[in-house]
């Protein structure tokens, strides 16, 4: 980038929208600060370097002033888009969690193999599950960081549904890898876990075919090129 400041990318985008790019429109410097957040003397002092550094042109006639942005302003604003766009689009290949294997209440199981589960599980995994989830107690931080940052993902739906007696929550399920295994880590709508927990549930007895047990350090990666399903 050239020597655009960043304290003058917000007059420029002010400027912008008020339809400076083709047309020289009338403006305040008092009014110009207003909108930008800044003093009269701020906004004024923008507009004179913007002007010295050919970002924009003024047009004089006795008090009142017009700006308009120049061709070398409007490239600089595309280039700085251009960037901020990819930067804000891109996302990491996958999320990674490290923790160790924990010992559940057995709940997995039960709730797991319900039917009106294990028919969307089918539908919308290609699975119906092993019995049962894998618990795993994440170890720091950015793991439980990383996990409280999959609802700006995309997900897999599973719905909640009622057996006529109790209603059961949603669960929204993310494609995941232990080692080669597939599996899907899951988040659920109720559960009794707090934050430093995650649950996986797989096709496979995960414990038995990675040769696992209570207490085996474990690393997730979740991909994050998915795509939202909801039937």
């Amino acid at each position: 980038m050239s020597e655009l400041k960043i304290q003058h990318i917000l007059t420029l985008a002010e400027l912008f929208t008020k339809g400076a790019r083709y047309n020289f429109i009338p403006i305040t410097t008092s009014s110009l600060g207003k909108s930008i957040g800044k003093s009269q003397q701020a906004a004024s002092k923008h507009l004179m370097d913007l002007e010295a550094n050919g970002y924009v042109e003024r047009l004089r006639s006795g008090q009142n002033v017009s700006v308009r942005i120049t061709t070398k302003g409007h490239a600089e604003m595309v280039k700085i888009f251009s960037v901020l766009k990819s930067s804000l689009e891109s996302i990491p290949a996958y999320l990674e969690f490290k923790g160790t294997i924990s010992s559940g209440m057995g709940e997995g199981a039960y709730y797991m193999s319900m039917k009106g589960y294990t028919k969307q599980f089918k539908t919308k995994l290609g699975y119906i599950p092993f019995p049962g989830t894998l618990n795993v107690k994440l170890k720091d931080k950015e793991s439980i960081e990383a996990k409280r940052s999959l609802d700006a993902y995309n997900t897999i739906l599973v719905d909640g549904f009622s057996d006529g007696k109790r209603t059961y929550g949603w669960v929204k399920c993310y494609p995941a890898k232990v080692g080669n295994i597939d599996t899907a880590l899951i988040l659920l709508e109720r559960t009794h876990h707090d934050d430093s927990i995650i649950e996986l549930i797989s096709k496979e007895n995960v414990k038995k075919v990675a040769k696992l047990s209570t207490g085996s350090k474990i690393s997730i990666r979740v991909p994050l090129s998915i795509k939202s399903t909801r039937d």
